[in-house]
């Protein structure tokens, strides 16, 4: 099995996931967990994750605000990658997702209606949204791979890394 690269669309309910071969560059949509109840749940499930996919590395999405700023949701990214990466002993790079949900909400369509044309039932609506996760997950590891090759990136912004070198001092 090649290096593998996992993104990550953190929620507050779930995590997006998404894979690459480090060496071709293409993210795709990979699995959607549930959050744990707490930081060793998380890193249990993602760890376990890494191990069957072959992840050498972790993209994780960073929820900037609109105007660029990052607040309570950014710092609780960063502080939840931080402890991801020390715990499974992987390198972290942080990636502005600004629009990815968005994004992935647009590529897959609208959310389908109920069996007859109503409303959608709870089942229908997780599934959809943690389709949208993994879709997230996947654009935000997308952009990462495509600032990498010195093509110009998605609308999504610029990665920071967690503890491993910056792209400079690649």
């Amino acid at each position: 099995m090649t290096d593998r690269i996992l993104g990550v669309d953190l929620g507050s309910r779930r995590i997006g996931l998404a894979i690459a071969d480090a060496g071709i560059g293409i993210a795709r949509p990979l699995a959607t967990i549930n959050r744990g109840a707490s930081l060793d749940e998380d890193a249990t499930a993602l760890g376990r994750a890494c191990r069957e996919q072959g992840a050498i590395e972790l993209v994780v999405g960073l929820p900037v605000e609109a105007r660029g700023n990052e607040g309570e949701m950014a710092a609780g990214a960063r502080e939840w990658a931080s402890v991801m990466g020390e715990r499974l002993g992987l390198p972290v790079t942080m990636r502005d997702e600004r629009l990815s949900s968005f994004t992935a909400e647009q590529r897959l369509g609208r959310m389908p209606r109920g069996r007859s044309g109503g409303a959608p039932s709870r089942t229908q609506r997780n599934a959809y949204k943690a389709k949208v996760d993994r879709e997230a997950a996947s654009i935000i590891l997308q952009d990462e791979l495509d600032a990498r090759r010195d093509v110009t990136p998605a609308p999504t912004g610029a990665s920071e890394a967690l503890g491993s070198p910056t792209q400079e001092e690649r």
